[in-house]
């Protein structure tokens, strides 16, 4: 009788639906999507099931890791040099690069400084009140390259060099002038329109014709083991919803899509 008991609730465990395993994608980020990019990920997690890991850092940084084998699915650049180095050296998949947003530079200063940087602009950086600048690493961070472009545009670079303070990343360049340890920061448009960020400062943007555009790509890492999934997070982040939380952190749409 036991044994009969048993084969019968074998057979209806057997009958019942199978329910899919949520998967689970691991993705390198550049460091002024530290704001943007988390509710666009609990948006994805909400409406699949599917959970995303997030990893924040300089793009230079993300480029050598995916090189040594970290186990990213994804890897969301600051720029679309890097994703396409990675695309020649074999460690993404080609027809996966897409440009998802455009970023801003801005002038950063502390709440009740005296720098007149909306009249001054980048020529208040000349100022004698200033003795540090704070901008990300251009060695690996493509706002830092940005940064640079613009204070040679400006002709600003070679009379501040010496004053430059430079962040592991674009996040840190922002530290650096929250924390007094700079005057004045050039940094993502993305970071001084953050909730924690925005009471402590002002700013003002950096002409956009002054440095190159700064289109971010993203890409599938070619070892990935999640590359459907991935797929579908990256048409998602093309999405209306996510294009309108890029927007609200400072971010531009691509005008083209590659």
């Amino acid at each position: 009788m036991r044994t009969l008991v048993a084969a019968a609730l074998l057979a209806l465990l057997c009958a019942l639906p199978t329910r899919a395993v949520a998967g689970e994608l691991t993705v390198a980020a550049a460091a002024d999507l530290s704001l943007a990019l988390q509710p666009i990920a609990a948006n994805f997690q909400r409406e699949t099931g599917n959970s995303v890991r997030l990893s924040f850092g300089s793009s230079g940084d993300f480029f050598n890791q995916i090189q040594n084998g970290a186990p990213y699915d994804l890897f969301l650049s600051a720029d679309l040099a890097y994703p396409e180095k990675l695309i020649k050296l074999g460690f993404a998949n080609s027809g996966s690069l897409r440009t998802y947003a455009v970023g801003r530079l801005v002038l950063w200063v502390p709440r009740g400084s005296q720098l007149d940087i909306d009249h001054k602009g980048m020529k208040a950086l000349l100022d004698p009140s200033v003795h540090k600048i704070a901008i990300a690493n251009p060695q690996h961070a493509p706002y830092g390259r940005a940064a640079v472009a613009a204070l040679q545009h400006f002709g600003l670079y070679d009379k501040v060099t010496n004053r430059l303070v430079l962040g592991e990343n674009v996040g840190q360049a922002a530290q650096f002038v929250e924390s007094g340890n700079a005057q004045v920061g050039i940094i993502a448009l993305a970071h001084a329109l953050a909730p924690s960020v925005r009471p402590l400062g002002q700013y003002t943007l950096v002409p956009t014709d002054s440095y190159p555009p700064l289109r971010q790509g993203v890409v599938i890492v070619s070892r990935s083991k999640n590359k459907v999934l991935a797929s579908q997070f990256l048409k998602y982040l093309a999405g209306p919803d996510s294009q309108a939380i890029f927007r609200q952190f400072g971010f531009e749409a691509p005008k083209e899509s590659r």
